[in-house]
């Protein structure tokens, strides 16, 4: 009997540790996420403990807190980077947990989807075909294919980004070959008011090629 007394003290004196050593610590898990070549904070980053059910997200700098349990194993991720893993270990003892992670970037290629009005494409295809388009004098379509008013559209139509490049270049070189004595105008033209033309002449005389053509006629 007396032996019997002692084991069940024993058992119930052994009971409370038991239960204190499988409950496991609360630790408040903080960090701040970031990309891995700037450093620069993730907002909206999803921080969650999958077999708890519980998570927060990342303000604009990229910090979060989070309360989890000793062994918890948490997720970080976020859209176009790849998923990172925290492992909070199960005898950890302090009441923090503090990390810097550094997201790196996984472009996934999204497959492509195309949206038609019709069940199958092969419906489309034969609604297509099958469309006719208003011919009558004074529709909207007849109206828009009017040739004056084309015309007016044509002359009336304002510069493209493509053409102004054009123009301007076209004018630069112009103004360049004008200031050179290349360009289509009377100052360029007339020998005697165009310098280049004097150099040429003072040259053309230094090199005495006047004098050889004299001499040759």
């Amino acid at each position: 009997m007396f032996f019997a007394l002692v084991l069940v003290g024993g058992l119930l004196l052994a009971a409370p540790s038991a239960h204190a050593q499988g409950k496991r610590k609360i630790i408040q898990f903080t960090g701040i996420v970031a990309t891995g070549d700037s450093l620069l904070g993730v907002p909206g980053a999803t921080i969650y403990v999958p077999k708890a059910g519980r998570g927060t997200s990342s303000n604009a700098y990229g910090y979060f807190s989070l309360a989890v349990l000793a062994g918890d194993s948490i997720i970080i991720r976020s859209l176009g980077y790849a998923n990172y893993t925290v492992v909070i270990p199960r005898d950890y003892q302090r009441q923090s947990y503090s990390v810097v992670v550094q997201l790196t970037e996984d472009a996934t290629v999204l497959p492509e989807v195309r949206v038609f009005p019709y069940t199958t494409e092969r419906d489309f295809k034969k609604a297509f075909l099958a469309l006719r388009l208003p011919t009558e004098k004074g529709s909207a379509a007849a109206d828009n294919l009017n040739q004056e008013l084309m015309d007016r559209i044509f002359r009336t139509q304002p510069m493209g980004a493509v053409a102004n490049f054009r123009q301007t270049m076209q004018n630069q070189q112009y103004n360049q070959d004008v200031r050179a004595g290349f360009g289509p105008s009377t100052y360029a033209n007339n020998p005697l008011l165009n310098p280049f033309s004097w150099l040429k002449l003072v040259q053309q005389v230094k090199n005495g090629e006047f004098k050889k053509k004299y001499n040759d006629d």
